[in-house]
């Protein structure tokens, strides 16, 4: 793409707009340079605009509008035999551009759209692979279909290369071009020399002689001036004015400044480059943000014999323009559906695409390190593999086939004039009736769960594999984190269709299949609701095993997890922190040493049986102040403010009541459970002496492993000086929620598009749904959810807050359903009641579970 682009026909519907500048940027990368694509809308006097674009090398567009226009601009060089690649790259090409203008795959249409559109010169000789391409894009939006032609387009060596004929001092024709990196010279397509602005010193014309003066480093102490002949002096002229601009642009920190006026007469040309060069749109961008300007693709109309494509941008509340594009060839785009019906299926849709991925955390990643290092029995991988295989299969045809709804359901494809398409209960019961056949292999996730756990602790090699997976950023959440997904999945599927029952009325043509889909799923949740819990709970027991120094029989039978979280114990040295766990027959307390590992150290455990525990503010003069009183001994602790105080006595309490019923004593799992000495009164020492001692008491610990993933819940509640009991995790579980946010920090102005996911507690950001692991993440506990206030300065629909102290972040949903769903599950994942259902009689457990 040449900086000399076809004019853009442009009209604005305020004439009083006057002189406005838009300015946007695209980002891409070229090792670790960043190189952004922008161009300026000078909106003259009522309605004239001139556009001028900079290609570079490897652009990764982020704006769909500018991805359009440059596909168009792809278009129309294969057209014009502009851009030079093989007949399987034509093809490839052409079968996305089809895909964006037609829609799916039909042959008959495909036949005549090609009879009657001409993509390529003599594109009938490859009509074939063009349809056999176009068969593979199902389901894919005219957007990505843009995308996919740019990501092709750019890999190619004559993409964005623009031939001037010219000729050597030898009389040989050559070919010149310009592009980011400096002048290039081609014999036909073949490139045999590149002149990098690093070695040129001068660019001159002559007439019709084009001079680049290099630097005598380069060249030597000979001929340190090269000369090409180009057709005219018009032609030499407007060659250089393009490199002058490249160069400007590219290579100065600056924008030049103009020369003085001559007062009698002028030498030489007073050419110069005007606009921001790449240095200062970088650092505008920085420091003022950039904004997506929304704008619609309409579908194109006819005008005078004419056909023109047409965006409306909205610069603000008062202003927009609407730019008129010609073109030869048609797109069609509509608005997208405001029911909320289509943003209930987009969630579905949005969550599929998340839950994939996960598995795949298993049956691709995960294989994959145990097969290179043969660390698994056969019998396990046979077991493990064979269980959740299928189910990965099953759900990526089920992906598929709710992409290719929704894609229907928005109108990108022709297919929405075949029948009624906005709909999702029907593939709903389609497939919660054939997900009915899995339900065997989702009952053995318990058997599953149970030997991965044994045998981890039985092969060493295992052991490690395992480890080091856990510390890849592929595995985001803990290894067997994953093997419940299929099982909550359900749940998720459960909730899901009962608010699309609650939506529809009776009479509404969707309502019978999705409240037969709801049967389904229920039946299937009903029978593993008991298995989920269990599962549940022994993960989260076998992940605190992985994370404790000094415990060896964690997962005991009968054992349930019931908080954990920070407490301050009162010693000899004052008030320290401690990591608190509560079980159904024992109360651990840990520190966390500096042993060069995140794992913490257990420094005492107290039986259940015969605690008793009070409130103790006044006694010892300590806020939110309260002491346990054990068989062994007695502590006195202090949570971070009163709320933290009840949730911890409320649960200690309720806790003891429950030991009391209980027929088997704690003592009776306490005996083989630490491989330490008890420590007794050995804890009201110093932080430094505990450290020491975590030093050589777990030695043989920190050989096994010298790293540890420092993102799990009790490492949030460590620093973030708070609790989480095991129905906060099930609540968290039940509230999961994946999509496109647009991210904004607090003291910046620009919008950052995101896909994020929401889970454990955890905000986990992607670049795409496709990326395989996430950028970043940020933990949510001890987080506020709530709408800016004016002084936030967001004059935007649809943002929620969130705010821990003096860290504020700010995201933007699509819609008043998305924005709604966001604002309600991170409330209700973020902020627990007290109560833990796991302490609640058998019959009442059930029922609080459904």
């Amino acid at each position: 793409m040449e900086n000399r682009t076809p004019p853009f026909l442009v009209a604005t519907e305020n004439a009083r707009a006057g002189e406005n500048r838009f300015l946007s940027s695209c980002q891409g990368d070229e090792g670790d340079a960043r190189f952004f694509f922008f161009f300026f809308f000078f909106l003259f006097k009522y309605c004239s605009i001139v556009l001028k674009f900079f290609p570079m090398s490897r652009l990764y567009f982020l704006f769909s509008l500018f991805r359009y226009l440059f596909a168009l601009q792809i278009k129309r060089d294969l057209a014009e035999e502009r851009l030079t690649c093989s007949d399987n790259t034509a093809a490839l090409l052409i079968s996305h551009l089809l895909q964006s203008e037609i829609g799916d795959f039909d042959e008959s249409e495909d036949r005549e759209h090609l009879k009657t559109n001409q993509y390529l010169p003599n594109q009938e000789r490859i009509q074939g692979k063009i349809l056999e391409f176009h068969r593979k894009h199902v389901g894919q939006t005219p957007a990505e279909s843009d995308f996919q032609v740019l990501e092709i387009a750019r890999k190619l060596e004559m993409y964005g290369i623009r031939f001037h004929l010219a000729s050597d001092r030898e009389g040989t024709k050559i070919n010149l071009a310009v592009s980011h990196m400096g002048v290039l010279v081609f014999q036909g397509n073949t490139k045999i020399n590149t002149f990098n602005w690093s070695k040129v010193r001068k660019l001159s014309f002559k007439r019709k002689r084009f001079l680049i003066k290099l630097h005598p480093e380069v060249c030597g102490p000979y001929q340190d001036t090269l000369e090409f002949l180009l057709g005219s002096r018009d032609e030499c002229k407007n060659f250089w004015k393009i490199c002058v601009e490249y160069h400007t642009f590219f290579r100065l920190f600056d924008q030049p400044k103009p020369k003085a006026k001559a007062v009698f007469f002028t030498r030489g040309s007073s050419f110069r480059y005007s606009g921001r060069t790449q240095k200062q749109l970088v650092d505008y961008i920085k420091d003022s943000g950039m904004r997506k300007t929304p704008y619609e693709r309409c579908s194109v109309f006819l005008q005078q014999g004419r056909t023109y494509a047409r965006f409306e941008l909205v610069l603000s509340n008062k202003y927009s323009i609407c730019i008129l594009i010609s073109i030869d060839y048609c797109i069609f785009f509509q608005r997208y559906p405001t029911d909320k019906a289509y943003f209930i299926a987009k969630e579905i849709l949005a969550t599929e695409r998340t839950y994939l991925k996960d598995l795949e955390v298993i049956t691709v990643w995960f294989r994959s390190a145990v097969i290179k290092e043969n660390a698994m029995p056969e019998g396990l991988m046979t077991l493990l593999f064979s269980n959740i295989d299928p189910i990965y299969e099953f759900h990526r045809g089920f992906l598929k086939e709710i992409e290719q709804r929704l894609s229907l359901w928005e109108g990108k494809t022709n297919a929405h004039m075949k029948g009624d398409y906005q709909r999702i209960g029907d593939v709903m019961l389609r497939n919660m009736c054939t997900l009915k056949e899995f339900t065997s292999y989702l009952q053995k996730h318990d058997e599953v769960l149970t030997e991965l756990e044994k045998a981890t602790k039985r092969l060493k090699k295992l052991e490690m594999v395992y480890k080091e997976f856990e510390l890849q950023k592929v595995c985001y959440l803990p290894l067997n984190t994953f093997l419940l997904k299929p099982i909550q999945r359900l749940m998720h599927y459960k909730l899901i269709l009962g608010r699309l029952c609650k939506h529809y009325t009776a009479e509404h043509r969707d309502f019978a299949d999705c409240r037969n889909a709801l049967k389904e799923v229920t039946e299937m949740t009903s029978q593993l609701q008991h298995s989920l819990i269990r599962l549940e709970n022994f993960q989260k027991l076998t992940e605190l095993q992985h994370d404790l120094i000094g415990i060896d029989n964690l997962t005991a039978p009968g054992r349930e997890f019931i908080r954990e979280g920070c407490l301050y114990k009162l010693t000899k040295k004052g008030l320290q922190q401690r990591m608190f766990f509560l079980f159904s027959d024992m109360l651990l307390y840990t520190s966390k040493g500096v042993t060069g590992t995140n794992q913490f150290k257990i420094h005492g455990h107290l039986p259940l049986h015969g605690m008793l525990v009070e409130e103790s503010e006044n006694e010892w003069a300590v806020p939110h102040c309260f002491t346990i009183y054990s068989a062994q001994k007695t502590i006195v602790v202090a949570a971070s403010t009163r709320l933290e105080m009840g949730k911890w006595m409320e649960d200690l309490n309720m806790a003891i009541e429950m030991a009391k019923k209980s027929t088997e004593k704690s003592d009776i799992f306490l005996k083989p459970l630490l491989n330490s000495p008890p420590p007794g009164s050995s804890d009201e020492v110093s932080l430094e002496q505990e450290s020491e001692d975590d030093i050589h008491s777990s030695r043989s610990s920190l050989d096994r492993q010298s790293h540890h993933r420092a993102n799990t819940t009790m490492h949030v509640c460590w620093y973030r000086n708070t609790s989480v009991s095991m129905t906060d995790h099930s609540v968290a579980v039940e509230n999961q929620l994946s999509g496109y946010l647009l991210r904004k920090f607090k003291n910046s102005n620009g919008w950052q598009k995101l896909w994020v996911v929401f889970t454990n507690f955890c905000l986990f950001f992607y670049k795409t749904h496709q990326d395989d692991y996430p950028l970043a993440s940020l933990p949510l506990l001890g987080y506020a959810v709530s709408s800016p206030v004016e002084a936030d300065g967001i004059q935007k629909d649809y943002v929620f807050k969130l705010q821990f102290k003096s860290h504020v972040y700010f995201f933007r949903a699509e819609s008043k359903y998305t924005f709604e769903r966001w604002m309600e599950v991170i409330k209700r994942a973020t902020s627990s009641p007290a109560r833990s259902s796991l302490l609640l009689p058998k019959d009442k457990k059930d029922s609080h579970s459904d």
